[in-house]
């Protein structure tokens, strides 16, 4: 087939319906490889991943589901499908679309939601946030508006210190040189590139910022290592669009005083671990303090040699606060998806809880500077946010007056209060059941169905896991808070998703776009 002749043909069927129709091996064995790969193009391509990620950027919408799930049938693994879905989002937006890089994060959570349900269903939450993604790559301009290019690698002079030249490279707000620089260094193996990266993440509060950077390196587990450069300089790329409009600055000065001032510069973290009343007291303290205050209060205790797992765990439970606390949206900042009195979505709870999440994660897999320094970015970025929050939790009422201890009626009352949006009495069913003992699993298949049927403002699935992972990271006495705020969520969010065109309005609202194809196409119920 002449190569004028092989575009012609694709002009008119369109690379990813072709890839659905012959598979990945048989466009390689009728040389369309090189078409995949527009020969001489200046953007990144992805070898056997690559006619995949073609077909997420090119496929109709009205056609990508049922060619999704075709491949599945025919033994594409939702690992790979989750895979090329990742990099299509990567370079189609390279960090640089609110919903396109929100989708991006939901993809490794919905992929790790997958493996809790049963076989049938298993593909339900991928195939939800892949659709989210390809109608958001056709909306930004698909194939023809993608942003990721190739890059050469800048020259690094030897025993540079590369973390802080990659970040005066982003403070220069020049995507180019930035870019540049991050390609030398990502050459190198993927966790350095990682580490290095860190300098310029926690240069800015932004919960965009670190949330990006951590599901992008999480997302390395299903795409795999070779794919660590198109990945993370997406958090590059973003770094370097916030600096053109920072808000704040403070941290610059502020990270290097307290790392100097507690002498945690060189420093080995601790080994003392922090009884129930030490993390109860640091995490109120974190919740009402200033974030000066908090990120000062937390390297002091890093410099007292305590357990960055237990300085996480509390700053991970004043997050939670701000979810059990909070009065609801107020009428400034509402919408029709996003009334008065919700939590969902970009809340200040949601927000922090993810983003105490990322810096955890950040902190157990960086090294030891790094996981001393996102410990007390994240007690600044999770503290000073009291304006529109209780001193007690927003349920506290609704848990006095329940009564019921039934297992099976905890849970069924726990349904009917997220499907009527009653915030409280979800939250305080949750606790009451947690209080009694109850296994934890039946309640997050529960809370599972709900994130798998909403799209929570884009944020369903990234606060699931969330929930899912502090759980598992927090101690017995004050672990259940945090399936307690999910249910709140989860209430809050019921019923508010935009809904696919096709879908049908239910009784209670629309479920999220492309769930009830997904579905029909399953056959599983909705």
């Amino acid at each position: 087939m002449q190569q004028n002749s092989r575009r012609e043909f694709l002009a008119d069927v369109g690379r990813g319906m072709l890839a659905a129709s012959v598979g990945v091996a048989t466009a390689a064995e009728l040389g369309l490889g090189s078409v995949f790969a527009e020969d001489g193009a200046d953007f990144p391509t992805f070898g056997e991943l690559e006619p995949l990620v073609s077909l997420m950027q090119e496929t109709p919408l009205a056609n990508l589901q049922p060619l999704l799930v075709e491949k599945l049938r025919s033994g594409t693994e939702l690992r790979t499908l989750t895979a090329a879905g990742a990099l299509a989002n990567a370079r189609t937006f390279a960090g640089q679309d609110y919903t396109g890089f929100h989708t991006f994060m939901a993809l490794a959570p919905a992929y790790a939601m997958s493996r809790a349900l049963p076989e049938a269903r298993r593909a339900l939450p991928v195939l939800k946030v892949l659709y989210r993604n390809t109608n958001r790559i056709h909306e930004f301009g698909g194939r023809a508006k993608q942003i990721l290019k190739n890059v050469e690698p800048a020259k690094i002079p030897a025993n540079s210190p590369t973390g802080e030249l990659l970040r005066k490279a982003t403070r220069s707000a020049d995507f180019g040189r930035a870019e540049s620089t991050f390609a030398a260094l990502v050459n190198e193996r993927p966790g350095e590139a990682f580490n290095h990266l860190q300098y310029s993440v926690r240069d800015e509060i932004n919960v965009h910022r670190v949330v990006l950077a951590w599901r992008a390196w999480s997302m390395l587990d299903i795409a795999g290592k070779e794919h660590a450069h198109t990945l993370l300089r997406q958090s590059v790329r973003f770094c370097v669009k916030s600096e053109k409009n920072r808000r704040n600055t403070a941290l610059r000065s502020l990270l290097p005083r307290l790392l100097d001032t507690h002498k945690l510069l060189g420093r080995t973290p601790g080994s003392r671990k922090a009884d129930d009343g030490w993390i109860d007291r640091m995490s109120r303290l974190v919740f009402a303090s200033t974030r000066e205050q908090a990120a000062d209060a937390v390297a002091a205790a890093l410099a007292e040699g305590f357990t960055t797992a237990h300085v996480g765990e509390a700053i991970s439970l004043a997050a939670n606060r701000l979810v059990l606390n909070d009065r609801g949206r107020r009428k400034q900042g509402s919408s029709k998806l996003k009334p008065m009195g919700s939590v969902h979505g970009a809340s200040v709870g949601v927000h922090a809880s993810d983003a105490a999440n990322a810096w955890r994660n950040i902190a157990r897999v960086s090294d030891d500077r790094n996981a001393l320094a996102s410990l007390i970015i994240g007690a600044y970025h999770t503290a000073g946010q009291r304006g529109n929050v209780t001193d007690e939790p927003f349920h506290a009422e609704a848990l006095d007056a329940l009564k019921t201890k039934d297992r099976d009626r905890l849970l069924a009352e726990t349904g009917s209060a997220i499907r009527g949006r009653d915030q409280a009495r979800a939250s305080a069913l949750v606790q009451r059941y947690g209080e009694l003992g109850h296994p934890l699993r039946p309640v997050m298949n529960l809370l599972l169905g709900f994130a798998v049927s909403e799209d929570g403002a884009l944020h369903a699935e990234k606060y699931y896991h969330t929930v899912e992972e502090e759980f598992s990271a927090t101690r017995e006495k004050f672990r259940w808070r945090q399936p307690v705020a999910l249910a709140r969520v989860t209430a809050s969010e019921y019923g508010l998703s935009p809904g696919a065109s096709r879908d049908t309005p239910k009784a209670g609202g629309e479920r999220a776009p492309g769930y009830e194809e997904a579905c029909d196409l399953l056959k599983v119920g909705a």
